[in-house]
This record gives structure tokens, C-alpha cells and sequence, in this order.
């Protein structure tokens, strides 16, 4: 356990990040007033993402490998955040959808319709809390993965 304790760590702390970046979401009004401007900003997400696999992996580099971090290392390790994050996106999304912003799903259906983007039925099938779990499902290994290859090139010992 002491060898994934870093990683535990920083998944728990990567999904309370997620679920605030929901409710700042909400708070500037891309769940409601500004909704056509979500699929926009959404994507700033990716900084705060990209920064905690940064930490994660210079802390697990300071304490655990006392510096002696080889690019392998890194990928394990970034790898085994990316599998502890995946396992709790689904709950992520749960609470983001149903807690913080229970009106998003209806504001998203209401909005992609007006705006030409989607059926009733359409929009109904692909703005729901199923869908977003599964979306999760596949979306946070695929951007885990990279991230990782990416960021051990940056965080190994030279």
C-alpha cells in the first residue's frame, strides 16, 4: 500500500479538483446563462489536470524514488494515478450532475435544441448521467495515458 500511497492520494485530490471545477463552472454560469459557451471553457479543465499529474509525479519522484525517477518509473506510477482517477470518475460525474448541477443536463437539452445542434430525442440520449459516467469511463484513461507519457519526460531525473 505505502508504494501507491502518493497516487491514492493525488487520485482523491484529482477528483475533489474535478467536482470544484464543476461548481466553478456553475458559479460563472456555463451550467445556465452561458451554456453555449461550456463546450468552450470546458476545456480549461485540461490545466488544472495536467498540474496535479505534474505534482503527483514530482512528489512521488521526491519521496518515493528520491530522485532517482527513470522515465519507467514515471509512467508506472502516472499509470496508476490514471487507473485510481477512472475508478472514481464515475462518482465524480454522479456528484457533479445530481449535487452541484442538477439543472445542467436540462439547460444543455433546452440550449443544443434552440440552437439547432440536436432533436429533443437527441439531445435527451446524449445529455444524461449514464452517458457522462460511461463518457468518463472512456474520456479519463485516454487523457490520463497521454498526460503521463507527456509529463514523466518533464518530471524523470536526467
Amino acid at each position: 500500500m505505502k508504494n501507491i500511497q502518493t497516487e491514492l492520494k493525488w487520485s482523491v485530490l484529482f477528483t475533489a479538483m474535478s467536482i470544484a471545477w464543476i461548481f466553478l463552472e456553475k458559479l460563472v454560469g456555463l451550467h445556465d446563462e452561458l451554456i453555449e459557451h461550456h463546450p468552450i471553457y470546458t476545456n480549461l479543465y485540461a490545466i488544472p489536470a495536467i498540474l496535479f499529474y505534474i505534482l503527483a509525479l514530482k512528489e512521488k519522484k521526491a519521496n518515493f524514488y528520491k530522485s532517482h525517477f527513470k522515465y519507467k518509473n514515471a509512467v508506472v506510477s502516472g499509470l496508476i494515478l490514471t487507473f485510481m482517477i477512472t475508478l472514481l470518475a464515475p462518482l465524480s460525474t454522479y456528484v457533479s450532475v445530481e449535487y452541484v448541477s442538477p439543472d445542467f443536463f436540462e439547460n444543455a437539452i433546452i440550449k443544443s435544441v434552440k440552437m439547432n445542434y440536436y432533436t429533443t430525442e437527441e439531445a435527451t440520449e446524449y445529455f444524461n448521467t449514464s452517458n457522462y459516467m460511461l463518457q468518463s469511463l472512456i474520456f479519463t484513461p485516454v487523457f490520463g495515458i497521454v498526460t503521463t507519457l507527456i509529463v514523466a519526460i518533464f518530471v524523470r531525473s536526467k
